[in-house]
């Protein structure tokens, strides 16, 4: 496939970069807090949307207020990004909440419950039986 194929690509990981560096100082609304951190961004092929993939610490609350805050400050930071990436025009951003962290955990807190209890009954017996050791 030829570059131009790919463009939308090369144009999320330049967002992922740029919306990165705005949070971490440049954004001024008090309900983004420092505990936001860009996972993943996904730009359509046609370059009008962008959806921006954060995690947020904190409780359920504290992450729609940060979501609520990233969401209103949407508009700044897609007029910032026309100048730093050089494009004429910007997609629209949509902040989406990464969950894939917390499902892991999730998953993996749930499989070390499982393995003790299975690991004694599942494990397969290497012994070689009796009839068998005797003919050797």
């Amino acid at each position: 496939m030829s570059l131009t194929g790919h463009r939308h690509e090369r144009i999320a990981e330049e967002i992922l970069h740029e919306v990165s560096a705005m949070l971490v100082g440049e954004l001024r609304d008090p309900r983004v807090n420092a505990n936001v951190t860009v996972t993943e961004v996904r730009v359509e092929p046609g370059l009008k949307k962008a959806r921006v993939f954060v995690t947020i610490e904190g409780t359920p609350e504290e992450k729609s207020v940060t979501l609520d805050g990233l969401t209103a400050a949407a508009g700044y930071i897609r007029h910032e990004l026309v100048g730093r990436i050089q494009m004429r025009r910007s997609p629209e951003i949509q902040f989406h909440l990464d969950t894939t962290v917390e499902t892991a955990r999730r998953i993996d807190e749930l499989l070390r419950q499982v393995r003790p209890a299975d690991s004694a009954a599942a494990r397969p017996s290497f012994a070689m039986p009796k009839k068998a050791a005797e003919k050797i």
